[in-house]
């Protein structure tokens, strides 16, 4: 259930919740019995030495802790059944018991403070029967209520704490989309209420009034002690729940700089630091499906042009180059699907477009698209190639070479010059391509290298603007009029295989 690697245990849960809740209860009322009792006597009446008046209240102060300690587990257990059956029968919980297990360190708090009330009403009677004036009554349930107000702070911070594998479970379906509970803010706050406001309140409440007659030094440097080691333990567990989270925010946001987009963060948390553990991960999905679009989109017009749209954006037009087209095709495609299933014709086209893309790609060209039984290379746009021609005539010998050895036979036309490259279509619908005369030729070569023995042929413009060292490995093999173009081309091939032939 949790993004945790262990199992939620709801027996250890409850446990763990029930000792933390426990204990902070128990330090509280000691600290308070110890207080009331022994350092700050609200009165002359309750100062004079009585050992059956402290004999009672400790009996009356364990009675009430020996009642109080089982049925604060038994409450845990009912609350911990009542919120987390859905870990305990295994599934995702539904809305209403993720909001409950959310709220489960409030309600223990308040369960928590319920107690302490009872616990100040107990003591404010007892006193009464010891007759320690009205206002030693006061103030002895107003101070037990103070202790009962720090302990539900440090139950509610501690029970949250120990609840957080809980909670991303909790979370794991439904990531927060807006703060629930108690965020940074209130958490720093309980905080400052634990190690000042409510130690400060402490102090006033012992030396002021017209009944206190004792010397207030000891209950001041108590108190003062109180604040400093319980102010330290809950800031340091503040601190904890918003910077261990945040570390490993960090941690996640330094591995996907570093391009590494498989990152998740576990989100257990109900405030600004659950919004903000939510955040990273779907900033992290949207990068992803980013990267997913980007690769299939590249796959699809190739990364030059993917990358040249998303740098510059996309519309209709284009703009004149100097570039070089590829055209090949395969010879009796025709008779091979009526001879062969289609899964075997796949699978031979599949080897050939491979080879297609591999001779392109070798050259740093790129394929513009596949038409059938054939594809067009295109070498020069978008990015500028001053050496286009002489690139598209080496992938034309290393395609060649690379079909006769899978034992397909195909056609390859090459030329260059002068093309218009950008995006054709309409506005709704457009594919990068280039046209021109030079594209218009390559495919009429490929067509004439069909009946020729080459197989791959080349117009006199590609091989001339290949410069003189490509040129020398090709030969003239005669002067053709192809289909389409009103003039005579003269067409070369590579001179190994012409000699050959």
């Amino acid at each position: 259930m949790s993004n945790d690697s262990r199992p939620l245990r709801p027996g250890r849960v409850l446990l763990v919740v029930w000792a933390l809740v426990a204990m902070a209860n128990l330090v509280g009322s000691v600290l308070a019995f110890v207080f009331f009792d022994r350092i700050a006597p609200q009165s002359e009446v309750a100062a004079t030495p009585d050992p059956s008046r402290h004999a009672v209240a400790l009996t009356v102060f364990l009675g009430y802790i020996v009642l109080m300690l089982p049925a604060g587990y038994l409450f845990t257990r009912r609350v911990i059944r009542s919120d987390y059956g859905w870990v305990i029968e295994g599934r995702e919980p539904d809305a209403r018991e993720r909001e409950r297990a959310l709220g489960e360190p409030f309600r223990l708090a308040v369960a928590s403070s319920v107690a302490w009330l009872g616990g100040a009403t107990v003591f404010a009677v007892l006193n009464a029967a010891y007759d320690a004036g009205a206002l030693g009554i006061v103030r002895t349930a107003i101070g037990i209520a103070f202790g009962g107000l720090i302990t539900s702070l440090l139950t509610y911070l501690l029970a949250e704490r120990a609840v957080r594998p809980v909670w991303a479970a909790a979370l794991r379906g439904a990531a927060p989309d807006r703060r629930r509970y108690l965020g940074v803010r209130p958490r720093l706050m309980l905080t400052w209420a634990v190690g000042s406001a409510i130690p400060l309140l402490g102090i006033a409440l012992a030396v002021v009034g017209p009944a206190h007659s004792g010397d207030p030094t000891t209950a001041v440097v108590f108190l003062v002690s109180i604040g400093v080691v319980g102010g330290w333990l809950a800031m340091y567990g503040a601190a904890r729940s918003v910077s261990d989270p945040l570390e490993k925010v960090r941690d996640a946001v330094v591995r996907v700089g570093e391009g590494d987009l498989g990152v998740s963060v576990v989100v257990d948390d109900g405030g600004e630091v659950g919004l903000l553990q939510a955040g990273v991960n779907r900033m992290v999905a949207g990068l992803r499906e980013r990267q997913r679009l980007r690769d299939l989109f590249g796959r699809h017009v190739g990364d030059e042009v993917a990358a040249q749209a998303l740098a510059r954006g996309a519309g209709l037009g284009g703009e004149q180059r100097e570039a070089a087209a590829l055209f090949v095709d395969m010879i009796g495609s025709t008779s091979l699907a009526a001879d062969l299933p289609p899964t075997e014709v796949v699978s031979v086209l599949n080897r050939m477009f491979s080879a297609v893309v591999k001779a392109a790609a070798d050259e740093g060209g790129w394929v513009n698209k596949f038409e059938g039984d054939g594809a067009l290379c295109v070498f020069g746009a978008p990015a500028d190639q001053p050496d286009h021609a002489a690139r598209a005539l080496r992938a034309a010998c290393a395609l060649g070479a690379a079909l006769a050895r899978e034992g397909i036979d195909a056609g390859i036309g090459v030329s260059a010059g002068v093309v218009v490259a950008g995006n054709v279509g309409s506005e709704e619908r457009y594919e990068y391509t280039v046209i021109g005369d030079p594209v218009n030729e390559a495919a009429r070569l490929c067509e004439l290298a069909k009946e020729h023995a080459a197989r791959v042929l080349a117009s006199e413009r590609a091989v001339r603007a290949a410069g003189a060292e490509s040129a020398s490995g090709w030969e003239a093999v005669g002067q053709f009029e192809l289909r389409g173009r009103g003039r005579t081309t003269c067409a070369y091939a590579p001179a190994p295989l012409h000699a050959e032939l």
